[in-house]
């Protein structure tokens, strides 16, 4: 089956024809710059982009070359060779390089094993999750599937992996993608909460984590009424509204005083 992967700019071009299914791949077309490259080539390719994805920040050459036990002139030339696949690689010897966002991989690349963990991924989002995120993750999938070789589609519709569902999903009246929208744009919510004696409450929360659990959620969040840090089950949210504040400190802050709280002994309010 072909290969095909998306650049940039949305638009197929041919990527490293067939790279597992031959010893070599591909010879030079009309039109097409790619000249032979053997497997062992495109695996040096394929664990360059994933050492690029691994740094925020550019990178020397030097140092690329070392992790990846090849010569500076061969990453050199492997550089050049990502370029003209459509690979944005921004940078020059002596100043660093960094791949900006876009490149996407073909399918093809991914290995039987990496194929099993995104149909059990997806499985258990969809019997786990709320619904919405649900739904993503099976057209994720189905998106997956359609663009994947022969070999690979055959073994996701072979259905042999499965997610045994809990048998004690809790009922949810709010949106919990309404909160998973709220942590990303750091915004407070205003949520109607019964503790577990079933008394009412009113709360301002600031929500930084979700926990997706066998039979439902839970919220971290800050609560303004204990002045600390408190976990809100979902199912025991009775109303929610996000309000237009953000609230006053990072998210990033907030998870790393929750990480921190949660792993001391110190008692808590």
């Amino acid at each position: 089956m072909p290969t095909r992967a998306l650049n940039s700019n949305g638009l197929f071009w041919p990527l490293l024809t067939s790279f597992f299914g031959a010893k070599k791949v591909g010879n030079r077309h009309k039109g097409n710059e790619l000249k032979e490259i053997s497997i062992s080539r495109a695996e040096r390719l394929l664990n360059l982009v994933e050492e690029f994805r691994s740094h925020r920040r550019p990178v020397s050459g030097s140092d690329l070359a070392e992790t990846l036990n090849v010569s500076i002139r061969t990453l050199y030339r492997d550089i050049a060779s990502l370029r003209a696949l459509g690979a944005s690689i921004e940078g020059e010897p002596g100043v660093g390089y960094i791949l900006r966002s876009g490149f996407l991989l073909p399918p093809i690349m991914f290995t039987v094993e990496e194929v099993d963990a995104l149909v059990l991924g997806s499985l258990w989002v969809a019997d786990k999750a709320d619904k919405p995120m649900a739904e993503a993750a099976r057209k994720a999938m189905a998106r997956l599937t359609a663009v994947l070789p022969v070999e690979l589609t055959d073994r996701v519709e072979a259905k042999y992996l499965e997610v045994m569902p809990s048998g004690h999903a809790r009922q949810e009246s709010v949106d919990i993608s309404a909160i998973r929208q709220a942590i990303h744009l750091e915004r407070k919510l205003s949520i109607g909460y019964a503790d577990a004696a079933g008394k009412p409450s009113e709360r301002v929360i600031w929500p930084f984590f979700i926990s997706y659990m066998d039979g439902g959620r839970l919220i971290s969040a800050w609560c303004e009424l204990r002045d600390d840090i408190r976990h809100f089950r979902t199912d025991r949210m009775v109303s929610l509204s996000e309000l237009p504040t953000r609230y006053p400190r990072r998210r990033h802050d907030l998870i790393k005083l929750w990480r921190e709280l949660e792993s001391s002994e110190v008692p808590r309010k």
